[in-house]
């Protein structure tokens, strides 16, 4: 591991709180892709299967922020352990209800229920502020989990598609959720580096969003999430169109893996000059990466196209946190972190649900013009939001940026 990288460990419970959010992460590019291949093989319905994957992001959006929100009052072990347990509850109705063939409407009340899963990426980052807030070491730790958030995105679809292929349909699904079980318990176990509540600074300020960069963020990161969704959802119906169901898994880890090479190169970086713009050349970068899919009519070519197209996404994404970290208050950090992967989580479930319906109305390959049109869409937002981008809430904005500033003026 390159020494900045390892530098971040010096801290002492790094490793472990690192090791546990990595590890409950995994659901998260794990329940998704792991229930449209389970409903897809059990019932052959791709329209039922994107449309449950889309109710289980969109409860995760409306009850996400309100979790991290409650976590900011609270802390993270009060609150984590008993949204947890209720997200392992549904999730086992939601197999037992697949299993033993009940209504659909049961499957939906299940995967609202699934959505109450905290966001661990959010927790994490916010143990990461927490240790080095203000300095350069913050922008290498960021970048360090959108790395292992690709890590998970590389492994996840591979565990996930590959059991419920290989063994029987529920078992993806299954191990995601014994994956978030260990993670929340783990983490919220280890007390010493879990960031203090601010329920004074909290106590009627109201919800982060009303910070205006944070908005911008967020509906950038619909369309975004739309890509996503929709990509999933779409290259699992293509392969099975070619009959190898099964590569879907090594196609779509071939997309991480481009986000999580581009990630670690990004990390080892310092640069000068305001992040908001470079963000805002990831996402027009990311939207040009989807144009290649509309052109795709073999698996190789969909694996190179997809490495490629990810090479743009940890990179944005790891602006986006800086971001979020110089226009929300500190009090609110992990709910606003939290509110960026809403966003996320709406738009996958817009492009998930749109694409199942594509698919079955047009065939696998029509289903890639929803990314296409998603990717021009976040373009459109993120150039209309630039303004309020550029400008940080005051006493927030550079912290990284102008702390590399006095470091190089002190070596002058």
């Amino acid at each position: 591991m390159p020494s900045p990288y390892r530098a971040l460990f010096a801290a002492p419970g790094s490793k472990g709180f690192s090791a546990a959010g990595f590890i409950g992460r995994m659901p998260l590019s794990m329940m998704g892709i792991g229930v449209v291949t389970m409903i897809s093989q059990l019932t052959g319905r791709y329209g039922l299967a994107g449309a449950l994957s889309a109710t289980i992001a969109l409860a995760a959006a409306a009850i996400g922020p309100q979790i991290s929100r409650l976590v900011d009052l609270y802390g993270q072990r009060r609150v984590l352990r008993p949204a947890t347990l209720v997200s392992l509850t549904a999730a086992a109705g939601l197999l037992l209800a697949v299993t033993f063939r009940w209504p659909d409407w049961v499957l939906f009340v299940c995967a609202a229920g699934i959505g109450s899963v905290p966001s661990l990426g959010a927790m994490v980052r916010a143990r990461w502020a927490a240790l080095y807030r203000g300095t350069p070491q913050l922008y290498t730790a960021y970048s360090f989990e959108s790395v292992m958030d690709e890590v998970c995105f590389i492994f996840g679809p591979i565990v996930s598609i590959g059991l419920s292929t290989a063994w029987f349909p529920e078992a993806g699904p299954l191990l995601a959720a014994c994956f978030l079980a260990v993670g929340v318990f783990w983490l919220t176990a280890q007390r010493a580096t879990e960031p203090e509540p601010h329920p004074r600074e909290q106590r009627g300020g109201g919800s982060a969003l009303r910070a205006r960069g944070l908005r911008v963020l967020v509906s950038t990161f619909v369309a975004t999430g739309t890509i996503f969704g929709a990509v999933d959802v779409v290259t699992v119906a293509f392969a099975e169109e070619r009959g190898h169901k099964g590569a879907a898994s090594v196609v779509l880890a071939l997309y991480a893996a481009g986000s999580c090479t581009a990630g670690v190169v990004f990390g080892l970086l310092r640069f000068a000059g305001p992040p908001a713009r470079r963000w805002l050349l990831g996402v027009c970068m990311m939207a040009v990466s989807m144009i290649p899919l509309l052109l795709v009519g073999n698996l190789p070519f969909l694996a190179v196209a997809l490495f490629v197209a990810g090479l743009s996404v940890a990179p944005t994404m790891i602006t986006t946190m800086a971001l979020v970290e110089e226009h929300v208050p500190r009090a609110q950090l992990t709910e606003g972190m939290t509110w960026v992967s809403t966003g996320l989580a709406v738009g996958v479930a817009l492009g998930s649900s749109v694409a199942g319906w594509v698919i079955d109305a047009a065939g696998a390959r029509a289903g890639y013009g929803v990314p296409a049109v998603s990717g021009a869409v976040a373009v459109a937002v993120g150039f209309l939001g630039y303004r309020r981008l550029s400008r940080p809430a005051p006493g927030r904005g550079g912290s990284v940026e102008q702390h590399n500033e006095r470091e190089e003026r002190h070596v002058a």
